[in-house]
Formats: structure tokens, sequence, C-alpha cells
């Protein structure tokens, strides 16, 4: 609601996560949840404290599961293939073409995408 940009996608067409290839999954996953941890979550500050404590929370979540990625990615059991780091090239393209704080909302914005995304791939 509070992404005023509404004619740009961070992770979506024409660059979309759901055109990303099975064996390539585990590795995009693991670069978003970098991505949302390294970039994101610092950036998305609001006036509201109740909303900061559930973006915390979110925050806190993430960090769970990225530790539980990179066991897989040091087991060599989520490689990165060309097509992955593309695809994740063109999602920090999307993401540094704006400013800060636009792109940290909108990033948390588009976390249905993602979770949409993550829940047909499994």
């Amino acid at each position: 609601a509070r992404d005023p940009i509404r004619t740009l996608s961070i992770l979506s067409y024409p660059h979309s996560l759901h055109k990303v290839k099975s064996s390539d999954r585990c590795c995009v996953t693991h670069h978003l949840f970098n991505f949302y941890i390294d970039k994101v979550f610092k950036h998305c500050k609001t006036e509201d404290s109740y909303v900061n404590r559930k973006i915390s929370s979110i925050a806190n979540s993430f960090l769970s599961v990225k530790r539980k990625l990179e066991q897989c990615h040091e087991q060599n059991k989520c490689m990165c293939g060309q097509e992955s780091t593309e695809k994740f090239k063109q999602i920090l393209v999307n993401y540094e073409g704006l400013n800060v704080t636009s792109a940290a909302i909108k990033s948390l914005g588009e976390l249905d995408i993602l979770l949409d995304w993550m829940e047909k791939s499994g």
C-alpha cells in the first residue's frame, strides 16, 4: 500500500521468477533471501512501530531459512547455473534503478510474488 510506483516490478515480468528452471530454483532462492536480508529489510523503516516489528519478524524468519539454504549451498546441493545468475542480476538492476527506500518498499510489497513462487516450486 505504501508503494507509489505501480508501473515497475522488481521480481515480475519480463524476467519472471515463474520462468526459472527447476534446477536453478535453489540458487535463485538463495540469492533472493540474501538480497532481502542485505538490501531490502535494512531500508524498510516506517513511522509505524507495529509495521516495523512485523518487518523485523519477517526478516528474522528469512535469516533462519537463509542459514538452511547456506548449508545446501556449501554441500553443492544448490548449484548456480548461468541462467539463475542472469535472472538474479536482472532483479538487482530493477532494484538499483530506484532510490533505496522506494526499492526496499517495492520489494517488501512484492514478497507475495516471492512466496507464491516458492510455494508453487516446492
